[in-house]
C-alpha cells in the first residue's frame, strides 16, 4: 500500500502534491534524526507512512529497497536500510511514538514529538 492509497486522511490545508511532499519530507527527517517536533495532525499522518516504510525495509530485498527509494531521498534510504530497519527485526510493528506537548503559542494548535521507539 502506497502512502497515497489511504482513502481517509487529513488534508493539512494543502493540495495533493504539496501534501505528498510534506509527508515525504517529514518521513525522511524522522528517519534521519529519529525524533522531530511537529503538529499533532502532521505526526498522526506521517506515522503510518513511516511504519510501512520500516516494515518494507525490514525485508531487505531489492524490491523493498526500490519501493523505499521511490518515496525517500537516497540519504534517508541508506540510513533506513542499514541502521533503522535492522534494529526492529524482531518487532512486529509499532516503531513510532507520538508524545503530545503544549499548544503552540501563536495559533494554539497542538504540537507533538514523533520519535522512533
Amino acid at each position: 500500500m502506497h502512502y497515497n492509497e489511504v482513502k481517509k486522511n487529513r488534508k493539512l490545508s494543502r493540495k495533493r502534491d504539496q501534501r505528498r511532499a510534506l509527508l515525504k519530507g517529514l518521513a525522511a527527517n524522522l528517519i534521519l534524526k529519529e525524533k522531530i517536533k511537529t503538529t499533532e495532525a502532521k505526526a498522526k499522518e506521517v506515522r503510518p507512512l513511516v511504519e510501512r516504510l520500516i516494515t518494507k525495509a525490514k525485508k531487505g530485498d531489492f524490491n523493498s529497497a526500490r519501493y523505499v527509494a521511490k518515496i525517500l531521498p537516497a540519504k534517508a534510504v541508506a540510513r533506513l536500510i542499514k541502521e533503522v530497519a535492522p534494529r526492529y527485526a524482531n518487532r512486529p510493528g509499532g516503531y513510532t511514538r507520538i508524545i503530545k506537548i503544549a499548544s503552540r503559542r501563536g495559533d494554539g494548535v497542538g504540537v507533538a514529538i514523533i520519535e522512533l521507539v
